[in-house]
């Protein structure tokens, strides 16, 4: 038994409660945290961390990303929604190729473990190849190889049936570190029947799905016409949210009070991503209505195609600041809600029960920030000033292993790993992709391998 002793801690443990500990210990023994609060007096640690001027809290769960969408950063800019989307991110990923899903998620965790996420839940292409770099990189995942139902020639990679033998071989992998969803794209999209095909699928193999759902108001209009009904109520009479793990549904930006009624009956997670509407200039509604009715709202990156970086501190703030805009009421989301969705909640859509709260017996998925910086003082409230104040690329643990340690950046597998991205970026007008393929990110010791499959843990990524 690995025993890891952390001391004088500010705690943010998230509990029911929600308590704070002021110059507590948190002991961490086989991954799981064991104490909270005080050590016992003949403890004997493994390792003793000195925790002053840190406070601990929960690490982020980003509830819904495209995490190879890294290469795209960037490459759509100042255009709206149906041009950013026509012109611009379907011509590069009409190009892509595994191995560049493989970098994109590369560069992806890079910047998910230097900003305190410590799961993520990703829905995009070659899952198998993000698969890779979630077991090489200590992060925990839920992960939907997206299909359409409209065509082998739509489908990018095995299509329905090749990705249920993906599932049956990946899912509770990496000692249970990566679940999966099935992923039709939407109901847009996936024909109804191919919709229910996905539910019947999702009984079979005890899964969940993971969707985009009710983007805006066009959709809303579209499904009427096509369906007699609002998207919502469409899938539901599909039974698409009854299925046994549970239902992620991406956006839900267009909904009147009969859909929220549903998704808070039928226990879905709605991932908000209030940076990508930002940019797209999206019209979103206020949070409000749907946790009064009892939606499960979580937070999550987006794509860095639209968001343009992955820090979950960004999400979080940005979402307070917006509900107390939209609302015209400062207080609106208050305390540390919006801490629990940017944590917990995601952490119970992706399906990893017990994250998010530091109590005895959890997962240790927790982060140190630290206190001790200058946007970070005075400290009137904690609460506060993690979710305004807080930045990313702060020390991180999981499971009771430091992927990061404190020491300057190891850039130049970053870099490498980054142009590797950068070259598979279609040229403009071109359509076509183009990478490096010998280049990585590897987060080695100086001195070791530069293998793209080693990930060190006491490396700075």
């Amino acid at each position: 038994m690995t025993t890891i002793h952390i001391r004088n801690l500010e705690i943010v443990t998230l509990d029911d409660a929600g308590t704070i500990l002021h110059d507590a210990d948190l002991v961490v023994q086989d991954g799981r945290i064991a104490y909270v609060g005080e050590a016992p007096p003949d403890l004997r640690a493994d390792e003793v961390v000195d925790g002053s001027g840190r406070v601990a809290m929960p690490g982020f769960v980003n509830a819904h990303c495209h995490s190879p969408m890294t290469f795209e950063r960037g490459w759509a800019e100042d255009l709206p929604f149906d041009r950013w989307l026509n012109e611009k991110i379907w011509v590069a990923e009409s190009a892509l190729t595994p191995d560049d899903v493989y970098w994109g998620a590369a560069l992806a965790a890079c910047e998910m473990i230097r900003s305190g996420t410590v799961a993520f839940n990703d829905h995009y292409f070659y899952m198998d190849r993000v698969a890779e770099v979630v077991r090489e990189s200590g992060l925990k995942a839920a992960l939907t190889w997206c299909v359409f139902g409209i065509g082998p020639e739509a489908e990018v990679g095995p299509g329905l049936e090749g990705t249920v033998e993906w599932i049956k071989e990946t899912h509770g992998t990496a000692d249970g570190r990566i679940r999966t969803f099935l992923g039709p794209h939407s109901p847009y999209i996936c024909p109804p029947d191919f919709l229910s095909r996905i539910v019947e699928l999702a009984h079979e193999l005890g899964q969940g799905i993971h969707l985009h759902l009710s983007e805006d108001s066009e959709q809303v209009t579209q499904s009427l016409e096509r369906h007699g009904m609002r998207p919502v109520q469409f899938v539901d009479s599909l039974g698409l949210f009854d299925v046994p793990g549970g239902v992620v549904a991406a956006h839900g930006l267009a909904l009147n009070e009969p859909d929220r009624d549903i998704l808070a009956e039928k226990g879905v997670h709605v991932a908000h991503c209030p940076i990508t509407y930002m940019k797209l200039a999206m019209v979103f509604p206020p949070l409000r209505p749907r946790l009064a009715a009892g939606v499960r709202v979580c937070l999550g990156t987006d794509g860095p195609g639209s968001n343009n970086d992955m820090d979950m501190f960004a999400v979080m703030r940005q979402t307070a600041l917006n509900e107390k805009y939209l609302m015209l009421d400062p207080e609106a989301l208050p305390g540390d809600t919006p801490l629990r969705m940017a944590t917990q909640n995601g952490a119970r859509a992706l399906g990893f029960e017990g994250m998010g709260a530091l109590v005895p017996g959890a997962p240790a998925d927790l982060i140190l920030v630290n206190l001790d910086a200058p946007h970070m003082r005075p400290i009137h409230s904690l609460i506060a000033n993690l979710v305004f104040c807080g930045e990313g690329r702060r020390r991180d643990r999981r499971d009771g292993r430091w992927p990061l340690a404190d020491a300057q950046p190891r850039t130049a597998n970053a870099r490498r790993g980054a142009d590797s991205v950068r070259g598979g970026a279609p040229r403009a007008g071109d359509g076509q992709a183009r990478h490096a393929p010998d280049a990585g990110v590897s987060g080695v010791r100086a001195g070791e391998s530069n293998s793209p499959a080693k990930w060190d843990s006491q490396a700075i990524l």
